[in-house]
């Protein structure tokens, strides 16, 4: 075994590495950049290097700077952790000729598995099913679009390297496909640096399920399924294992296609096999077909722990350190089934958009595995992917798991920037959902029901108004009123509308509170505040935001009576950035007509590209930024012409 390992990351996943390493006796050494130089990674590292700048290019994406910390501290292996270099044959062989072993496939496998067409090709002649499409060198447009109506519509275009659901459109009509390709190209060349695509034919109700993998170089086991079909915008959202509605014989066919597979590479480590599955009739064993091999650990490996009982991470470095497979695949059994949730710094009323923010309160639910790399007090930074955490439950069925993930997301506290938990909850109290009916367009097709709004009731305006007060935390000493009861207006808004509350103060320990939904009264008793005999809720204020936590997550801006600039409506003649990032595009130019919806720009932030639109029909008056600029959250990109004079 190793003595001591590098890992070539950040975030939740270095944690997590270093979880299993430092529990088997193995020294880590973590890697930090600028944005990262007070990270949980690096705390919990026994030492760390500074590797540079916070942009990935800078850092985490510099290998050679990489090898010669790892030389530099006595490392005798490199795991890269997913992401970053983690699918760079390159990287894998200057680590191989710096005399370090790298914990994780050989380069020829992953070059085997890194572009989609040629490993489709490699498939097919291994026996693992394929989707049919269109997988060849010529990149010619003509010709792709000649592909895609031979495929028949809907289809799907697909970045040939990368993963994580960049570079790929779904695209329904023929008209739509020119504009499709260029946009899957153009995010494609900027995530991966190649822009080739491939053409599929998509399956109108899909589910991905995956197998996982492992191998020594020369025979693989599987450790069964996971079903990833709840995703948005092509990235996973909710996983579970084993999937719903799996048989015995299904589960045998895509078990051996997995095996397969890999050993067709001669596979090393812990890998996934993602296969997409025709879920319009049930699951067969003719109804499922290669789409890409993932040559790492994956994102969402807990949930297949949890239902092995074992740990990938401790049987990355046993068999990278030279020992044979722990288990032989009839030693290998699934118990209960698990889900894992994915808790991330977004908006997911504005199209997931990803948020950054200081994580001023972070608490987890108890009964749940919590796999994070922030602490509270931690800012989300915007070079990173912007996950909070991964929350993975366990129960002896599919529904007694269910009901713990409701339990834990309601249980978890995040104030200080957006979450998508309330878009999480909604989404585990899904009908079909809760019934196993799911596909990869079950959340695109339900999200405006997903992203509604709570109903709010009368004890939450209550409650927040009297946590705004200050009385809440106020001793019941504090204060006293002559022949009158005190009386204080607070104004809350929630998603723009606004709601008035006065609170009537008969002592430190009573406050009745007039709402628009109706009054209710707050009394302090030793086990803390009621309204109308039932305890406050979980909640916090951070400067002038609630946030109420459990099932509904609330959260409330206070209105400050005397700052009403908030109350104007959007200025409709700028189109803003909506966070901090790198102008790839900007597809405008002054004195151009056009209309509500029109893409104006591109902006790549969070490891994705934004298309930002136009908010009505106009001429643009000006362009303020190029492609290239670096710009921050809120800063104009385009003014449009007021109305009168673009009409004119």
């Amino acid at each position: 075994m190793f003595k001591t390992i590098l890992i070539a990351n950040r975030g939740e996943i270095a944690c997590r590495i270093m979880q299993t390493a430092q529990a088997m006796g193995v020294r880590c050494i973590a890697v930090y950049s600028d944005a990262d130089a007070t990270a949980r990674h690096v705390e919990m590292s026994d030492d760390a290097i500074y590797i540079g700048e916070s942009s990935p290019v800078h850092s985490y994406l510099r290998g050679e700077v990489i090898i010669k910390a790892a030389r530099g501290t006595g490392a005798e292996a490199i795991h890269p952790g997913y992401g970053f270099l983690s699918e760079n044959p390159d990287f894998v062989e200057q680590v191989e000729a710096a005399g370090l072993t790298f914990i994780g496939p050989s380069s020829v496998a992953i070059r085997a598995m890194g572009l989609k067409d040629a490993a489709k090709v490699l498939m097919e002649k291994a026996g693992v099913p394929v989707v049919p499409g269109y997988h060849g060198a010529d990149q010619n447009d003509d010709l792709l679009a000649r592909e895609a109506e031979k495929i028949g519509y809907p289809v799907l275009i697909k970045a040939v390297a990368g993963g994580g659901g960049k570079g790929m459109r779904l695209v329904e009509t023929p008209q739509e496909f020119a504009d499709a390709l260029d946009s899957a190209r153009s995010e494609a060349k900027a995530a991966f640096g190649n822009s080739d695509v491939l053409v599929e034919k998509f399956v109108t109700k899909p589910r991905h399920i995956e197998v996982q993998v492992f191998g020594d170089g020369e025979t693989a086991v599987h450790l069964f399924e996971r079903d990833c079909s709840l995703q948005r915008r092509h990235q996973k959202v909710i996983e579970e294992a084993p999937a719903p509605g799996m048989t015995d014989a299904v589960r045998r066919a895509m078990g051996d296609a997995a095996v397969r597979a890999a050993e067709a590479i001669g596979y090393a480590g812990a890998g996934t096999i993602e296969f997409i599955v025709d879920g319009s009739d049930g699951l067969r064993e003719d109804g499922f077909w290669f789409m890409e091999m993932n040559t790492r650990l994956q994102v969402e490996h807990p949930v297949t722990e949890a239902v092995t009982g074992v740990d990938l991470v401790e049987w990355q470095l046993r068999v990278a350190s030279g020992e044979a497979l722990p288990l032989k695949q009839e030693e290998l059994s699934l118990t209960g089934h698990s889900f894992e949730a994915r808790i991330y710094a977004e908006d997911a009323e504005q199209d997931f958009l990803p948020a950054t923010g200081r994580l001023a309160h972070l608490e987890f639910a108890q009964n749940a595995r919590a796999d994070t790399g922030v602490r509270g007090g931690d800012d989300i930074s915007p070079f990173y992917d912007p996950m909070i955490a991964k929350l993975t439950v366990h129960g002896s069925t599919r529904s007694v798991a269910l009901a713990k993930l409701r339990k834990a997301l309601a249980e978890t506290q995040v104030a200080g920037t957006v979450t998508n938990l309330g878009f999480l909850q909604a989404l585990a109290s899904h009908e079909a959902f809760a019934a196993g009916d799911v596909d990869t367009g079950l959340i695109a097709r339900d999200y405006a029901a997903l992203i509604a709004k709570p109903p709010l009731s009368a004890a939450n305006l209550a409650q927040a108004a009297v946590m705004v007060a200050g009385v809440d935390d106020l001793p019941a000493s504090a204060g006293f009123s002559l022949w009158a009861p005190l009386a204080r207006t607070i104004t809350l808004r929630r998603t723009g509308e606004d709601f008035s509350c006065v609170l009537r103060f008969s002592g430190a320990d009573n406050v009745t509170i007039e709402t628009p939904l109706g009054t209710c009264g707050a009394q302090r008793h030793k086990t803390g505040w009621q309204i109308d005999q039932t305890a406050f809720e979980p909640a916090k204020r951070i400067e002038n935001t609630v946030f109420m936590f459990g099932p509904n997550s609330i959260t409330f801006e206070v209105v400050d009576p005397l700052d009403r600039s908030s109350d104007l409506a959007g200025d409709m003649d700028v189109v803003n950035a909506p966070m901090p990032g790198l102008v790839k595009a900007m597809l405008v130019k002054s004195g151009q007509k056009i209309h509500t919806g029109d893409r104006i720009s591109v902006l790549e932030a969070m490891k994705m590209e934004h298309s930002l639109l136009a908010p009505r029909d106009g001429v643009v008056a000006e362009v303020l930024a190029q492609e290239g600029d670096q710009v921050e959250a809120g800063a104009a990109l385009v003014r449009l012409a007021p109305v009168e004079e673009a009409a004119s």
